[in-house]
């Protein structure tokens, strides 16, 4: 394992800025919700898709209410059929009867995103079951890459370009290669500030579409695990299947030092995506409507995606009338209020609490950098270091949230968390293996009179942006 290498692999432009988002919202809406399938067959009769009371303002409504940033439409699903009418095929809106074939849902959904102050991006699916020229090689990657390119100069800036891996036969009968760079490259010409997810080189898929997660989440991983990811295991059917991988994004270790023992290649940025559904299903199924996800345990998931180095994808489905189910919204507003619930638990106030470097070792910034919301500012130093917060009084907290400055790069491999209560017991809350971009810690509610933090093992230095206690719920 290149250590120097290691620690100083840092994220582009582009990866930040989508990091900063933390959560937003996918939209399954299409040919499927019509015809109350999750894959559709292709070649579906156009006339079936007309929904009657489509309000996409309402659907950004309810996402920002949760407090999402942005929103992901599948512009294209499997069974080919376009949200937008696309001059390279006829089995697109245009063919159906909402607004009289003069509808372009893609174009209402990238407006209203705008005009919530909301990123938008487009899921357009490789496998096309109704197009004919899929599996004919060039001809249809040609096909392909006009469609990505309608939708990458019609619509406005794009923060993520989410390429799915599914690769089936097309009506011929016939499976196809895809073009992946060529795909790459026109992205990167045409939205060069987008992000290219799940096949492709920019973010992964977090091994699961559960909402499950890693306790210790790594950015910074083997290239060769990149590489399989485009490569092997994402539809290129030029593989034999004697490729073996020794790295894998369904795999619990990715990035560890015992992870990386024997790993002597290049390393990558390469930060996972959860996603996951508010629902069993991808699109709306009227018979799913009495069994949507708690706020609870979407909290639940936030906590631990958003708070454990990922981002939060979160699917939510419109029904065929074309609005999103009240039981839908519902939930929400719901994970918006315990998510702004959360935040105000925040003890980032400095007249509550004093930051007291113990190590002897050499730092660089203000300890007050800890809590003053500012991007940029971080205490670094070359060597691990302990810090003590110090409440002004006795204050109940059960968590702490500690985000590195990833700018830099990810380096702190393992910390410990002590805190001291009002009758002076030490209380050992918890281990840390990995930080990143953020990582929230949960434990029991402490009156406490001090907090401490040692980092015990770093990659080469260590710089932490934020580091601040959570005021017990019931405080």
């Amino acid at each position: 394992m290149n250590e120097d290498y290691l620690a100083n692999v840092r994220p582009t432009a582009r990866q930040i800025s989508w990091q900063r988002m933390e959560m937003y919202g996918f939209i399954h809406f299409g040919m499927n919700t019509m015809t109350d399938r999750e894959w559709g067959l292709g070649r579906e009769d156009p006339k079936i898709f007309n929904p009657d009371n489509l309000d996409v303002d309402q659907w950004l409504d309810a996402l920002q209410s949760a407090g999402m940033t942005g929103v992901i439409l599948t512009c294209k699903h499997h069974d080919g059929f376009c949200l937008w009418p696309s001059k390279y095929t006829k089995h697109t809106i245009a063919s159906s009867p909402y607004k009289n074939g003069k509808g372009d849902i893609v174009r209402e959904v990238s407006e209203s995103a705008y005009r919530h102050n909301m990123k938008f991006g487009v899921y357009l699916s490789p496998w096309d079951r109704t197009e004919s020229s899929y599996g004919t090689g060039k001809v249809y990657n040609d096909f392909y890459i006009n469609q990505l390119v309608e939708l990458l100069t019609h619509y406005g800036p794009i923060f993520s370009v989410w390429l799915d891996g599914a690769c089936g036969e097309g009506e011929n009968g016939k499976t196809q290669t895809y073009d992946w760079q060529r795909i790459y490259n026109t992205v990167r010409a045409l939205q060069p500030d987008a992000v290219i997810s799940v096949c492709g080189p920019d973010v992964r898929w977090c091994g699961n579409e559960a909402g499950h997660t890693r306790s210790n989440e790594w950015s910074v991983l083997p290239t060769e695990l990149r590489s399989a990811e485009l490569t092997s295991s994402k539809s290129q059917q030029s593989d034999d299947g004697k490729f073996s991988r020794k790295f894998a994004s369904t795999d619990e270790d990715l990035g560890s030092r015992k992870a990386l023992a024997h790993y002597e290649g290049d390393f990558v940025w390469y930060p996972a995506e959860v996603d996951t559904s508010i629902r069993k299903g991808w699109f709306h199924h009227d018979n799913e409507d009495n069994n949507v996800r708690s706020s609870d345990e979407l909290f639940d998931i936030w906590c631990k995606s958003v708070g454990g180095n990922s981002t939060l994808l979160l699917n939510v489905p419109p029904t065929r009338h074309g609005l999103l189910a009240d039981s839908d919204v519902k939930i929400l507003k719901e994970l918006g209020d315990k998510i702004r619930k959360f935040h105000g638990r925040e003890l980032r106030d400095y007249e509550a609490l004093s930051i007291q470097v113990l190590s002897p070792n050499a730092y660089e910034g203000n300890p007050k950098y800890l809590v003053d919301r500012k991007q940029g500012t971080a205490l670094s130093s070359s060597k691990p270091i302990d810090f003590r917060m110090v409440f002004t009084e006795p204050t109940y907290i059960d968590g702490l949230v500690i985000e590195e400055d990833i700018s830099k790069g990810q380096h702190v491999e393992t910390a410990e968390i002590h805190v001291i209560d009002e009758y002076g017991v030490n209380h050992h809350v918890s281990d840390v293996h990995a930080i990143g971009y953020r990582k929230i810690l949960r434990f029991d509610a402490i009156r406490a009179v001090s907090l401490t933090v040692r980092i015990t093992s770093i990659r080469q230095y260590v710089a932490l942006q934020s580091c601040y206690p959570l005021v017990a719920q019931d405080e």
